[in-house]
């Protein structure tokens, strides 16, 4: 029981901490920006010793390097402080890449701003922020750039040219570089962006169909473990319900007993039909289904909890169109079953079955007035093997949640939506189920 419970946690991450953390996987790697800066390093090294001693050209190769040298000597703090899987916040990866925008602005001032043919690499940083950071980190660098590039087409160092000439580019030519690199910077962040954007909802739905597929496999597996244990269990309830009977008739009129004898005979005839809905819960033609509304199918559910010293509420609420009658559905009399049994369970004198009926919807809300849920649960809540409730002193009192696991997909198999919460300005929990009217309808039926 222990491994199987393990592999079922373990199979069953919540869908939205699982978007969450494939989300947060799309944050940059320590590793590749370290790799992406040496690059640059190299680049910028072999470029600056190119223009000085390959084609002669007067550089101030001094002051180039130093400014090579503050990015490389920031590479490898980055490399010592963060292993190379860490995964940066926003923040921290805008703050470095902002560095980096300010590093190879420095380099374009001391070697001819906009007049230097490199200038559009100014767009490179704006360019892998798009790919992996919130657009408010992506405008930040954006701005920057933009600054970047309007400082150096009015304030920068001669291009360095040949001995004896000067190269003085014309203004026209400034301000069409100005526009080409602030286009190209949003143009390229725009499309990487919308690239990474739509791969991020291509693997959230790829998650969510995951998850989809994970909760009808385990329900499946469900369904055969009921079966099964219908059966196995079937020949001992039936000893226990022939034992009940002879005792209910030896000890009628005991005034100590027989109040008790007859609760044993109730529940183990309530255990019997337990088992035989569950062994009915994939079939959707049985014999002995029958159209019945709304009101019916709640007096049905809530039915066999009333003798458990809960008072049950029922109120009830509907427009002019009535409420919906459609044809018993096991599923979803087993679903709505299984939330009022747990309110039972947990109430401490009443719980409430409110209806209410639309032309559009159909919702079924179940109050109790116990502790409610506790937070570090609430947002898992209906998974196999996650409690739903506060833990009580007694380990035998809480189940595994395999039985709300149960419900929950059976109700949305049937079209409703579920939402768990705790009731506003009281104790307890409040478990609301809302259908579609025409799913309800076409679900009883």
């Amino acid at each position: 029981m222990t491994s199987g419970k393990l592999i079922y946690m373990q199979a069953t991450m919540d869908l939205s901490e699982h978007i969450s953390e494939t989300r947060s996987a799309n944050h940059l790697r320590m590793r590749t920006l370290i790799r992406l800066r040496t690059l640059a390093i190299i680049g910028q090294s072999v470029t600056v010793l190119g223009v000085a001693y390959g084609f002669r050209f007067p550089l101030p190769v001094a002051s180039c390097f130093l400014l090579i040298a503050c990015l490389a000597l920031l590479n490898i703090a980055l490399r010592i402080k963060y292993p190379a899987t860490h995964r940066l916040s926003p923040s921290t990866s805008t703050l470095i890449l902002g560095l980096d925008i300010l590093q190879l602005f420095g380099l374009l001032f001391i070697t001819g701003g906009l007049s230097n043919p490199f200038a559009v690499l100014v767009c490179v940083p704006v360019i892998v922020a798009s790919a992996s950071l919130p657009v408010r980190n992506i405008v930040v660098l954006g701005v920057t750039v933009v600054a970047a590039v309007t400082v150096l087409a009015f304030y920068h160092r001669p291009l360095p040219w040949y001995p004896g000439e000067e190269f003085t580019a014309p203004l026209v030519l400034i301000a069409g570089s100005w526009i080409a690199i602030v286009s190209t910077a949003a143009f390229a962040a725009f499309y990487a962006y919308r690239v990474s954007a739509e791969a991020e909802e291509l693997a959230d739905a790829l998650v969510a169909t995951e998850f989809t597929l994970q909760r009808e496999q385990h329900l499946s597996a469900l369904d055969g473990l009921a079966a099964a244990a219908a059966h196995e269990l079937g020949t001992p309830l039936a000893t226990i319900a022939v034992v009940a009977r002879e005792m209910e008739r030896a000890l009628a009129g005991d005034e100590r007993f027989g109040e008790d004898v007859q609760l044993l005979r109730s529940q183990s005839e309530r255990c019997r039909d337990i088992m035989r809905r569950l062994t009915t819960l994939a079939s959707a033609d049985e014999e002995h289904m029958r159209r019945l509304p709304l009101s019916s199918l709640i007096e049905e559910v809530i039915a066999p909890h009333r003798e458990f010293g809960v008072e049950i509420k029922v109120e009830r609420a509907s427009g002019p169109e009535g409420e919906p009658v459609g044809q018993r559905n096991a599923g979803i009399v087993y679903g709505l079953g299984n939330l009022v049994e747990n309110a039972v369970d947990f109430a401490k004198s009443t719980v409430t079955v409110e209806t209410e009926c639309t032309a559009d919807q159909v919702i079924i809300r179940i109050e109790d007035d116990g502790r409610g849920f506790s937070h570090d649960v609430l947002s898992r809540i209906g998974d196999p093997y996650v409690t739903r409730r506060h833990q009580s002193s007694d380990p035998s009192a809480g189940g595994l949640g395999l039985g709300l696991f149960i419900a929950k997909t059976l109700l949305e198999r049937s079209g409703a939506t579920l939402n768990f919460a705790n009731r506003d300005g009281a104790a307890g929990a409040c478990v609301t189920i809302k259908w579609p009217r025409n799913a309800m309808e076409l679900a009883e039926g």
